[in-house]
């Protein structure tokens, strides 16, 4: 799975920061956490393009999470007619349908999908490979934070297939997950495959405080990917008062849920050199690192 931090800025678009946006690709799909200010030239530059864009996936409904939505979808219009999937919380359609009305020109169908108060899990979007969950956080409107996962089957076992003397040709298909039907007998994927074995887990939170739920959301993830507004610590009780989070809030959170790694993001416009206070959090989480827009990596599945 690769992972992008698109846009990195909170409240404010500076110019070398845009505004708060997360891009993950998977097997020729590609998902959105929010679309705030400056998204879509961010994409361009980054090169990922914008036809795969098939999820759009919002925190919540302030402007730096939002406001770059009609422009992108324009620019996806014009390579793009299949439809574009939009999940976040209650009034979703309704906010996004109110933001098109200076973009009416878009080509495809949208599907909302409005999250209930206590969020989901495990949501699978038809034609993608992510598997969704969301987790209600604190802030001050309704807000959600995300987990996307890439589940990995077990591995395929050749001998187990030689036995049921199906033909070979239809092995890649139970492989992939797929019942096969063949001179009438039904052939499952469990036939030939051993137990599932660890997928990629992905975790995004921005903006919050720290909450109880939110280590066990974040559980093992590959990647944490977390709001610091702030890191000097006299700015806590501002912090505080926001509903925001401090980069050593985000690294306590990293380690109670024993994530591999932790980006940190949506910084305050006022965090000149972001950089200047990764102290903080290293102290607590060692393996933490101040995010930029545009910094990527791939995330690959363990070795057996």
């Amino acid at each position: 799975m690769d992972i992008a931090l698109v846009g990195t800025g909170g409240m404010m678009p500076l110019p070398h920061r845009n505004l708060s946006s997360m891009a993950a690709r998977l097997n020729g799909n590609m998902l959105l956490i929010d679309a705030g200010e400056g998204t879509q030239c961010s994409l361009r530059t980054l090169g990922w393009g914008y036809k795969q864009i098939d999820t759009i996936c919002f925190t919540h409904f302030h402007a730096d999470h939002i406001s770059g939505l009609p422009g992108l979808l324009l620019t996806m219009g014009a390579s793009r007619t299949e439809p574009v999937t939009m999940i976040g919380p209650k009034g979703l359609e309704f906010i996004v349908r109110s933001l098109c009305v200076i973009a009416p020109e878009i080509p495809f169908q949208i599907k909302f999908i409005e999250l209930p108060a206590e969020g989901t899990r495990g949501l699978k979007i038809d034609g993608t490979d992510f598997i969704i969950s969301a987790l209600p956080v604190e802030h001050s409107c309704p807000c959600f934070a995300y987990a996307i996962e890439a589940k990995r089957v077990g591995k395929f076992d050749a001998a187990a297939a030689a036995r049921l003397n199906l033909p070979v040709r239809y092995w890649s298909f139970l492989q992939k997950g797929r019942d096969v039907e063949h001179e009438g007998s039904i052939y499952t994927p469990d036939m030939v495959l051993g137990a599932e074995r660890r997928g990629i887990k992905i975790a995004y939170c921005t903006d919050s405080r720290p909450t109880k739920a939110l280590p066990d959301f974040i559980r093992n993830a590959d990647l944490f990917i977390c709001e610091g507004l702030y890191g000097d610590v006299e700015k806590l009780p501002k912090v505080r008062k926001a509903k925001h989070m401090m980069y050593s809030e985000a690294a306590k959170l990293a380690r109670e849920g024993a994530v591999k790694k932790l980006w940190l993001t949506h910084f305050s416009p006022a965090a000149v050199n972001p950089k200047e206070f990764l102290y903080t959090a290293r102290e607590i989480f060692e393996n933490t690192y101040v995010g930029y827009d545009r910094l990527s990596e791939t995330v690959v599945f363990e070795e057996d």
